[in-house]
């Protein structure tokens, strides 16, 4: 899937005329850790039951229309290659901005586990 799939698809929601604001994470692998160690490549695994249930309750929240995300699953990434698409289309910016935010936090700490290789 790529954003514009994604994109496409928050239109084509029944629910689409609600929407005033669709934010999108794009995130992509960097050339360092956080800790400033060289990364060579790195592969994610996902925890669907939990991703799932994240996806499900972002979708309840205030005003929030549609959730879609895409992860680059069981794939060796390379430096610049996309590691997720986060997609949150909902009524109003705090909404929209409060909902991508935690959904995007429980992911990286509860549904997914990254494996990276180092220089």
């Amino acid at each position: 899937m790529n954003i514009n799939e994604m994109i496409a698809k928050v239109k084509a929601h029944p629910d689409y005329s609600k929407v005033g604001m669709t934010l999108i994470h794009n995130g992509v692998v960097r050339e360092a850790t956080r800790e400033g160690k060289g990364v060579t490549d790195l592969e994610i695994s996902v925890d669907h039951d939990i991703l799932d249930n994240i996806v499900k309750d972002t979708k309840k929240r205030q005003g929030i229309v549609e959730v879609l995300i895409w992860i680059a699953e069981g794939k060796t990434l390379f430096v610049g290659d996309d590691i997720m698409y986060l997609v949150v289309a909902g009524d109003i910016r705090e909404n929209v901005q409060d909902a991508l935010r935690d959904a995007l936090d429980k992911i990286k700490k509860t549904a997914t586990k990254k494996k990276q290789s180092y220089i």
